[in-house]
């Protein structure tokens, strides 16, 4: 019992309580996060978290997700110099090569912020910590009908939509999708919910034919991919893969190029029927909102666009394995060499 000289006992152990959860709401935990230290080398180090303003939430992670094409250039300090501020991530510290923290699949559930956030189980395109305080509209809700765990896909699915807003597949098109990493996969998985379009997904590694029967597409190897094709999408950042991009193509046929090759050179062929069949070439960067819809769409919109399309659980066949996050610099070199095969590998916090 409380004593109150009042002899209002009950009144105290409301006040009592409510000094509780306003002294509750104020701690800020501790907090670690990933940071490549020098090109082939990370750590995990702890950081300070500010207490969130009114307009910031405090977020605690549940998992996040290593894009292995990007953060595995990162790792290696492969990122051209004249691309520093190009390849910048929205909630990156430190400069590249290094010491750099580095990564955007996030999603986490929100401890303190506003009323319509507190508690909701958001994704972010933050690196991989185990708390942050972010802007809340740095942070998109998980619809409640994708599990948290596929939610880091969202980054990676939010460039496959930007993708095809610049490519605008037609219906009844033939489409190859050269690469089946995380991103080319993500694309195959979307274009495959076209009506009528013959997709074809394209990797050297032969089990990536049972990840293209999950997604509901085809699966070829290179040398037996079809021709003919009116768009061909290249994610294999592969000067190979990008090769046979146009080699596939029929006359006035499309690449759109998805793959970022780091510092690395890049040569193909343009004699043949790249002139003759006129043939294009088209980047795509998930780093602007395609034009096609840049006058009425924002990243917000595009994001949100992603979590909804992964109300699917098609996607699940992308997570190819899981760690812990005290692993993860170990996960970054096993990446980096191709010890570890995998298309998005998960990292999880606290137990999960």
């Amino acid at each position: 019992m409380i004593d109150d000289p009042t002899g209002n006992t009950d009144d105290v152990a409301v006040r009592f309580g409510r000094e509780q959860k306003v002294r509750c709401a104020t701690v800020i935990p501790e907090a670690y996060a990933c940071w490549v230290r020098e090109p082939g080398a990370a750590e995990i180090r702890p950081v300070s978290l500010p207490a969130p303003g009114p307009d910031e939430v405090l977020v605690r992670a549940r998992y996040s997700g290593v894009s292995r094409g990007t953060e595995t250039l990162v790792f290696a300090g492969r990122v051209p110099a004249d691309q520093y501020a190009a390849m910048r991530a929205p909630f990156q510290e430190g400069d590249f090569p290094g010491p750099v923290k580095y990564g955007y699949l996030s999603v986490g559930v929100v401890e303190q912020g506003p009323p319509e956030l507190l508690g909701r189980t958001v994704f972010c395109l933050h690196p991989h910590q185990s708390a942050y305080v972010v802007p809340a509209t740095a942070v998109v809700p998980v619809p409640d009908g994708v599990p948290p765990a596929r939610a880091v896909l969202a980054g990676t699915v939010e460039t496959a939509v930007n993708a095809l807003w610049d490519a605008a597949p037609l219906v009844g098109d033939r489409v190859t999708v050269v690469g089946a990493g995380m991103v080319g996969c993500c694309v195959a998985a979307l274009l495959a919910r076209f009506p009528g379009v013959h997709v074809e997904l394209v990797d050297t590694d032969a089990r990536r034919a049972g990840v293209a029967g999950a997604l509901g597409v085809e699966f070829a190897r290179p040398d037996g991919a079809s021709g003919d094709r009116d768009l061909v999408v290249h994610a294999s950042a592969t000067a190979a893969g990008l090769q046979r991009s146009l080699d596939l193509l029929a006359p006035e046929g499309t690449v759109i190029e998805l793959s970022w090759y780091g510092d690395r050179p890049v040569q193909v062929s343009l004699g043949g029927a790249f002139h003759s069949g006129r043939l294009t070439v088209r980047s795509s960067q998930v780093g602007a909102v395609s034009p096609a819809r840049r006058s009425r769409r924002s990243f917000t919109d595009r994001l949100a666009l992603a979590l909804d399309l992964l109300d699917d659980p098609a996607f699940d066949a992308l997570i190819t394995g899981a760690s812990r996050f005290a692993e993860l610099p170990d996960v970054l070199a096993r990446l980096s060499t191709g010890d570890l095969p995998a298309l998005c590998h998960l990292i999880t916090y606290d137990g999960e």
